[in-house]
C-alpha cells in the first residue's frame, strides 16, 4: 500500500524551486482593515494561492497560515473539493480565516488545499480526490518546508474527511494523526457493510449523490486559469473570480422524481460527466475499489479521532469502521489509539448543538461538547509530542443517548454490558397503517403464518419524512419527525410493542430479519425504528433498506419467484436512545423510502436506465417457521 518514489519526489521539489514559490514573503489578498485579518496577520505568515506541484506537474491551489516563529511547527491539513477562496462573489468570507487563527494561536500551521480540478487547482477532478498520490505528494512537500516539524494531522468533515482513510493507507511517514468527521462515503466495504461510498445502501441507490453532484461537479468546459499563472496573478484575479459555478436553483423535491435516473442530471441541465460514469456502476463493479475509497483489505496505521452523528447518512458503517480498526489496524499503537464521538445531530452539525438541541422536531436536550479543545489536545499529543492528559481525560467512545439527553462514555462500541433482546413481528394479517393489528412481542411465534400484504407502486412510493440523511437540497429535511401521518398509508406495515413497564436504553447495532415474498422478480424492503411517546408522537431513530436481488450477496443478482418465501437480512441500523417508561417501540416496514433511496421499479432490469415500473404485491411473513424480527441491544 506504500507509494514512495524518490525520483518523483525529487522532481516535484526541483520544479517547485524553479517556480520560485519558496519565498518567505507573506502574500495574500485579505482586507487589511478587517479586525480578524489584523489579528491573524499580526501573528501569522499568510501565503495564499500557493500552487503546490504534484508528481505529474499538476499544481494544486493551497493557502498556508503559519505562526511567526523561528521554531518549526506541525501542520493541520485540510484537503477539500469545496470553495475556500477568501473572496466569493466579490465579498470577503472569513470562515477559513477563523479556523486558521485558532490553529496559529495554538502553534500550528493551518493549510487548506483544493483537490485537483477544483477552483484554482489545475487538472481534472474526480470524486473523492483521486489520485491518492496527490495527498501523498502534498504531505511530502509540507514536510520539506523549512518551517515544518515534519508532523501532519488531517482534519475535515464530509468530503473533506472521506479521502483521509484511503490516503492514510499509503502510510506517509509524516501523517501522524487524523480527525475525520461525517466521513461515511470514504469507507467502501468494511465488516458486514458494502456501501460503495454511500452510493448504495443494501443495494438501493441513495439519491443524495444525485443532488450533491448537481451542486459540485465542474463542467469540462469551465473557465480555466492559464497554465503557469503566477501566485501574484492568482491573488489578484481571485478577488473578482472565485471560479465557483453559479448553478441555477433546482427544486430537488421535484427533480429527484425523474426517470430514468440515468438522465436525472441531464434533466436538471447539470454537469454530468462523473455522474454518468457512476450511475451505471452496480454494487459489484470493480471501479468502487479504485481511487478514494477505503475498504477493509487496506492497511491502516494512523491514530484517529472519529466524529459521527446519529442522523447522518451512514451512521452504522461509520461505527463499524471504528470497530474494524480497533481490531485490525496494522500496529498495536494504532489499534489502541482510535477514539470516537457520536453526536445527536445532522451531517457535520456537531458545533451547532445548543442548550436545547432540536433535531428535526425532537428536542434532545443540551448536546454541546468541547469539540475544539478535544481536537487540539489530540493534535498536541501526536503532532507536538505533548505530555498532556488527553488519554486520561478522554473516553474511548463518547456517545449521546437521546431520551436521557446525556453524553455517556464507553471503552467499546457497542458499549459494555449490552445484551441482545429479540422482538418478533406479529399480526392477524392486517398490520397495515397505524390502526392495524401489528405488534412487536418478545415471545417467539408459535402459530401458523398469517402474512401481512401491501401493494408497492413505484409511481406512488412512501416518501421520506425526516431520517438519517444529508445533501438532498429541499427534498428531505433530516432528523426526527413525528411519523403518525405517514403511518396512515396502506403500504406501510406498523408493528408496535406494548407500553414499557420500565425505561430501556437501546445503544448499539439493531439487527433486522424479514421473511418476504412478492409477485415481482425484484423489489425492496425498508424498515424504520421509532420511539413512540405516550401521547402518540412517533419519532424515527434510524432506517434501512435491502434490495431483494442482492439478498445472497452483492456479487450476484438472484431474482425472486412468485410464491416463494425468502429470508432478508437488512443492513444494521444503529442508535443510542432511551425509551422511557410508558413509551413503545415501533418499526415500520414498507418497500420504499423515497427520495432517500431510489425507487425499485420491480422489473428485475437494471433499474437505473428504466422509466416504466410494475406494481409489486409484497408480503411479510411471521410464524414459527418465518420468524421476522428485530434484535435490539439493551444496555443493562
Amino acid at each position: 500500500m506504500k507509494i514512495i518514489d524518490r525520483r518523483h519526489i525529487l522532481l516535484f521539489f526541483l520544479s517547485f524551486v524553479l517556480l520560485g514559490i519558496f519565498s518567505s514573503t507573506a502574500q495574500h489578498n485579505l482586507p487589511e482593515d478587517n479586525p480578524l485579518v489584523k489579528e491573524l496577520t499580526a501573528i501569522a505568515v499568510v501565503e495564499q494561492k500557493v500552487m503546490m506541484p504534484m508528481r505529474d506537474g499538476i499544481r494544486l491551489a493551497t493557502d498556508i497560515y503559519r505562526p511567526k516563529t523561528e521554531e518549526k511547527v506541525p501542520v493541520i491539513f485540510s484537503r477539500t473539493p469545496y470553495n475556500f477562496d477568501s473572496w466569493q462573489e466579490g465579498e470577503f468570507k472569513d470562515r477559513h480565516i477563523k479556523s486558521a487563527l485558532q490553529a496559529v494561536k495554538r502553534g500550528y500551521a493551518y493549510v487548506v488545499q483544493n483537490e485537483r480540478g477544483r477552483y484554482f487547482s489545475e487538472g481534472e477532478w474526480d470524486i473523492l480526490g483521486v489520485p491518492l498520490t496527490d495527498g501523498y505528494d502534498a504531505f511530502s512537500w509540507l514536510t520539506e518546508q523549512e518551517w515544518s516539524n515534519g508532523k501532519i494531522g488531517t482534519l475535515g468533515c464530509s468530503s473533506t474527511a472521506e479521502w483521509q482513510m484511503a490516503v492514510a493507507a499509503l502510510d506517509h511517514p509524516s501523517h501522524a494523526a487524523m480527525v475525520p468527521q461525517g466521513f461515511g462515503a470514504g469507507i467502501g466495504t468494511v465488516g458486514d457493510f458494502t456501501e460503495q461510498g454511500n452510493w448504495y445502501r443494501g443495494g438501493a441507490e441513495q439519491l443524495l449523490f444525485f443532488a450533491w453532484l448537481y451542486g459540485v461537479e465542474h463542467d469540462i468546459y469551465k473557465p480555466r486559469i492559464p497554465e503557469g499563472a503566477t501566485q501574484e496573478d492568482l491573488l489578484r484575479i481571485s478577488r473578482y473570480y472565485d471560479l465557483a459555478p453559479d448553478n441555477p436553483e433546482v427544486d430537488m423535491s421535484e427533480a429527484l422524481w425523474h426517470l430514468p435516473i440515468t438522465d436525472m442530471l441531464k434533466n436538471m441541465n447539470g454537469k454530468k460527466e462523473i455522474f454518468d460514469k457512476m450511475v451505471r456502476r452496480k454494487p459489484n463493479d470493480p471501479a468502487w475499489y479504485e481511487g478514494g475509497l477505503y475498504h477493509d483489505t487496506m492497511e491502516f496505521d494512523i491514530p484517529s479521532f472519529w466524529f459521527a452523528s446519529w442522523y447522518d447518512v451512514s451512521i452504522s458503517p461509520n461505527l463499524e469502521l471504528f470497530r474494524h480498526l480497533r481490531k485490525n489496524a496494522t500496529s498495536e499503537e494504532a489499534r489502541d489509539n482510535q477514539y470516537l464521538v457520536i453526536a445527536p445531530t445532522l451531517h457535520c452539525a456537531y458545533t451547532r448543538a445548543t442548550e436545547n438541541t432540536i433535531v428535526g422536531e425532537r428536542s434532545v436536550g443540551d448536546a454541546r461538547l468541547n469539540y475544539e479543545d478535544q481536537i487540539y489536545a489530540w493534535f498536541d499529543l501526536w503532532l507536538k509530542g505533548a505530555d498532556n492528559d488527553f488519554k486520561e481525560k478522554t473516553p474511548r467512545v463518547q456517545y449521546y443517548t437521546m431520551g436521557k439527553n446525556i453524553w455517556q462514555a464507553a471503552e467499546t462500541w457497542p458499549p459494555e454490558h449490552v445484551k441482545s433482546k429479540t422482538y418478533y413481528l406479529e399480526s392477524g394479517g392486517k398490520a397495515n397503517t397505524l390502526n392495524g393489528d401489528g405488534t412487536l412481542s418478545t415471545r417467539k411465534p408459535s402459530g401458523t403464518d398469517s402474512p401481512d400484504s401491501f401493494t408497492y407502486d413505484p409511481l406512488n412510493p412512501v416518501t421520506s419524512y425526516g431520517g438519517n440523511v444529508c445533501c438532498t437540497g429541499n427534498a428531505i429535511q433530516g432528523g426526527a419527525f413525528d411519523q403518525q401521518e405517514m403511518e396512515t398509508r396502506e403500504d406501510i406495515l406498523v408493528y408496535t410493542s406494548e407500553p414499557l413497564s420500565e425505561g430501556m436504553e437501546v445503544s448499539g447495532f439493531i439487527e433486522s430479519t424479514l421473511y418476504v415474498s412478492s409477485d415481482a422478480k425484484d423489489t425492496d424492503f425498508t424498515i424504520k425504528l421509532i420511539d413512540v411517546y405516550p401521547d402518540g408522537r412517533a419519532y424515527n431513530l434510524d432506517e434501512t433498506i435491502q434490495r431483494a436481488r442482492y439478498r445472497e450477496g452483492y456479487d450476484k443478482e438472484v431474482f425472486m419467484e412468485e410464491g416463494k418465501v425468502y429470508e432478508l437480512r437488512l443492513p444494521d441500523m444503529a442508535t443510542s436512545n432511551y425509551f422511557e417508561k410508558g413509551h413503545r417501540i415501533r418499526i415500520e416496514v414498507s418497500s420504499s423510502n423515497f427520495p432517500r433511496f431510489a425507487r425499485n421499479l420491480n422489473t428485475g432490469g437494471d433499474n437505473f436506465d428504466e422509466s416504466e415500473g410494475v406494481t409489486a404485491h409484497n408480503k411479510v411473513h411471521h410464524s414459527r417457521k418465518y420468524a421476522s424480527r428485530i434484535v435490539l441491544p439493551i444496555k443493562k
